[in-house]
Protein backbone atom coordinates (compact mmCIF):
# COMPACT_ATOMS: atom_id res chain seq x y z
CA UNK A 1 0.00 0.00 0.00
CA UNK A 2 2.92 2.78 1.09
CA UNK A 3 4.23 2.09 -3.00
CA UNK A 4 1.18 2.45 -4.27
CA UNK A 5 0.42 5.89 -2.06
CA UNK A 6 3.35 7.34 -3.09
CA UNK A 7 3.09 6.38 -6.75
CA UNK A 8 -0.54 7.87 -6.96
CA UNK A 9 0.80 10.90 -5.26
CA UNK A 10 3.91 11.61 -7.44
CA UNK A 11 1.52 10.81 -10.28
CA UNK A 12 -0.82 13.79 -9.13
CA UNK A 13 2.31 16.37 -9.57
CA UNK A 14 2.51 18.30 -12.63
CA UNK A 15 6.13 17.60 -14.42
CA UNK A 16 8.42 20.34 -13.47
CA UNK A 17 11.11 21.52 -11.12
CA UNK A 18 9.52 20.46 -7.58
CA UNK A 19 11.25 19.35 -4.06
CA UNK A 20 9.15 16.70 -3.43
CA UNK A 21 9.74 15.32 0.13
CA UNK A 22 7.85 12.01 0.97
CA UNK A 23 7.39 10.87 4.50
CA UNK A 24 7.05 7.54 5.01
CA UNK A 25 6.53 4.84 7.72
CA UNK A 26 7.61 2.02 5.61
CA UNK A 27 10.80 0.44 6.39
CA UNK A 28 10.88 -1.22 2.98
CA UNK A 29 10.08 1.92 0.78
CA UNK A 30 12.54 3.88 3.26
CA UNK A 31 15.14 1.58 2.65
CA UNK A 32 14.77 0.64 -0.89
CA UNK A 33 15.56 3.71 -1.83
CA UNK A 34 17.90 5.22 0.61
CA UNK A 35 20.02 2.11 0.47
CA UNK A 36 19.58 1.48 -3.64
CA UNK A 37 18.52 -2.08 -3.16
CA UNK A 38 16.73 -1.44 -6.48
CA UNK A 39 19.82 -1.01 -8.66
CA UNK A 40 21.18 -4.31 -7.36
CA UNK A 41 17.86 -5.72 -8.45
CA UNK A 42 17.92 -3.80 -11.86
CA UNK A 43 21.55 -5.40 -12.00
CA UNK A 44 20.65 -8.84 -11.35
CA UNK A 45 17.33 -9.03 -12.99
CA UNK A 46 14.99 -7.97 -10.62
CA UNK A 47 15.78 -10.79 -8.31
CA UNK A 48 16.73 -9.92 -4.67
CA UNK A 49 19.22 -11.01 -2.25
CA UNK A 50 17.46 -14.36 -2.02
CA UNK A 51 17.75 -15.06 -5.56
CA UNK A 52 13.90 -14.76 -5.93
CA UNK A 53 11.92 -12.46 -7.85
CA UNK A 54 11.66 -8.78 -6.91
CA UNK A 55 7.80 -8.60 -4.83
CA UNK A 56 5.90 -5.56 -6.32
CA UNK A 57 8.06 -4.92 -9.40
CA UNK A 58 5.44 -3.41 -11.24
CA UNK A 59 5.25 -1.13 -8.52
CA UNK A 60 8.67 -0.52 -8.52
CA UNK A 61 9.46 0.26 -11.92
CA UNK A 62 6.88 2.81 -11.79
CA UNK A 63 8.05 4.67 -8.84
CA UNK A 64 11.62 4.93 -9.96
CA UNK A 65 10.84 6.04 -13.06
CA UNK A 66 8.66 8.95 -11.01
CA UNK A 67 11.52 9.82 -9.33
CA UNK A 68 14.02 10.05 -11.84
CA UNK A 69 12.47 12.60 -13.31
CA UNK A 70 12.00 14.62 -10.15
CA UNK A 71 13.97 15.63 -6.88
CA UNK A 72 12.34 13.41 -4.43
CA UNK A 73 13.36 12.88 -1.04
CA UNK A 74 12.63 10.23 1.47
CA UNK A 75 12.50 10.58 5.10
CA UNK A 76 11.67 8.27 7.46
CA UNK A 77 9.04 8.87 10.10
CA UNK A 78 8.25 6.49 13.44
CA UNK A 79 4.70 4.82 12.78
CA UNK A 80 2.11 4.97 14.93
CA UNK A 81 4.23 7.14 17.03
CA UNK A 82 2.46 10.39 17.73
CA UNK A 83 3.14 11.69 14.50
CA UNK A 84 0.37 13.96 13.47
CA UNK A 85 0.35 13.54 9.94
CA UNK A 86 1.58 9.73 9.77
CA UNK A 87 -1.81 9.19 11.89
CA UNK A 88 -3.89 11.32 9.89
CA UNK A 89 -2.44 9.30 6.56
CA UNK A 90 -3.15 5.65 8.77
CA UNK A 91 -6.50 6.73 9.55
CA UNK A 92 -7.14 7.87 5.92
CA UNK A 93 -6.05 4.59 4.89
CA UNK A 94 -8.10 2.44 6.79
CA UNK A 95 -11.18 4.94 5.82
CA UNK A 96 -10.28 3.95 1.99
CA UNK A 97 -10.30 0.26 2.81
CA UNK A 98 -13.44 0.02 4.18
CA UNK A 99 -15.10 2.01 1.84
CA UNK A 100 -13.66 -0.16 -0.88
CA UNK A 101 -14.78 -2.99 1.25
CA UNK A 102 -18.76 -1.62 0.97
CA UNK A 103 -17.92 -1.30 -2.46
CA UNK A 104 -16.95 -4.67 -3.19
CA UNK A 105 -19.86 -5.89 -1.13
CA UNK A 106 -22.36 -3.50 -3.30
Amino acid sequence: MELTACIKALEQLKPGDHEITVYTDSAYLFNCIHKKWYLNWQKNGWRNARKQPVENRDLWERLLNLTASQKVDFRKVAGHSGDELNERADTLAKKGIEEAKKGARS
